[in-house]
Formats: C-alpha cells, structure tokens, sequence
C-alpha cells in the first residue's frame, strides 16, 4: 500500500509572484503536487512556469494537448528554460474560480536518468461565464539527472498568484 506524506503546504496569505516547494529529501518514490490557484493578471487566464533546482537554463521541454473548443490543439517547446503554460485563471476571468492542477514526478531522486512530469489541468478559459473551460494535459521533461530537491512555480508575464492560491506537495513511498 502506498503511503502519501505531505512535504510541503503553502496557502497564501497576500498575493506572490513565486511559489518554492524547496529542501524536498529524497526519501520518496514519487512526488505527487496539488495546485489550486489564481492570477492577478488583467487577462481572462493565463500559463503557470515551472522550475527545478533553480535551474535557469535551456534544459526544459514539454508537449502539451489542450480542449477549449470542440476542437483540441497542442503545443510543443524544446530547449526553454522552464516547463509551460497549465492554464491558471487570471482577473478577468470568471468570478472567483481557480484552477485546478495535479502535478505527478515519478523517480523525482533518481541520479542517472532526466525527469519527466505529468500535469493535469482545468481552468475557466477566454469567459467570464461558466460554461467555458480549457483542459490541458502537459508532458515534460528536464534533461538534468540531478535529483530535484527544489520546485518554483511562477506566472508567464511576472504576475502574482492571488490570496488563497494553494500548493500542496506529496512524497508518495510503497507505491508498486
């Protein structure tokens, strides 16, 4: 049976530009991240950026589908300096609401290959209505063998997430 730990926890209190999940051990399988955030930027939504180790440089790729219309697209970067663009809900968009992402990096510690991650997303997308929404289902990967001991999660633009946004991070052991 796969135990889940809770690593790292943070609800914010005042608005941020970054979220750190930092000094994450390496005594875990998996990591597992719930994100339920908000952007203060004047747009309906706009794309979170994910980095490892502090590591700024040209190392990242990602692929990524997404559904906003009947009819899906896709995405793909390679040689960025970060990983892209799940969908967060920004100040124009539709009231209140947040979106919502899960963030899954298997063998997050392994030392001899590149890290790869898996992230599920949904967001009020382009309305200030509820019945439009955007899913986006992103594959990365850092071409580092570096074990990740530090996650930041930033806005595309420099915008803050909002008061309330929250990031929660699991360690996952036993998991078969």
């Amino acid at each position: 049976m796969a135990v889940w730990n809770v690593v790292n926890h943070q609800e914010l209190s005042s608005g941020a530009a970054t979220v750190t999940h930092g000094s994450i051990a390496g005594s875990y399988d998996h990591l597992y991240g719930v994100i339920s955030a908000r952007s203060d930027q004047s747009a309906y939504y706009t794309g979170m950026m994910i980095q490892f180790n502090n590591d700024t440089g040209s190392n990242y790729s990602f692929t990524d589908v997404q559904a906003s219309t009947a009819t899906p697209s896709y995405f793909q970067a390679s040689s960025q300096t970060q990983i892209g663009y799940p969908p967060i809900p920004a100040a124009s968009g539709y009231g209140d609401m947040f979106g919502v992402c899960e963030i899954w990096i298997p063998n997050y510690a392994n030392t001899s290959n590149y890290k790869q991650i898996i992230i599920n997303c949904v967001a009020p997308n382009r309305s200030t209505t509820n019945s439009q929404w955007e899913v986006k289902a992103t594959a990365g990967l850092w071409a580092s063998t570096a074990a990740i001991t530090e996650i930041d999660f930033t806005l595309n633009g420099g915008d803050d997430f909002v008061q309330y946004s929250s990031f929660t991070l699991y360690g996952i052991n036993g998991a078969a």
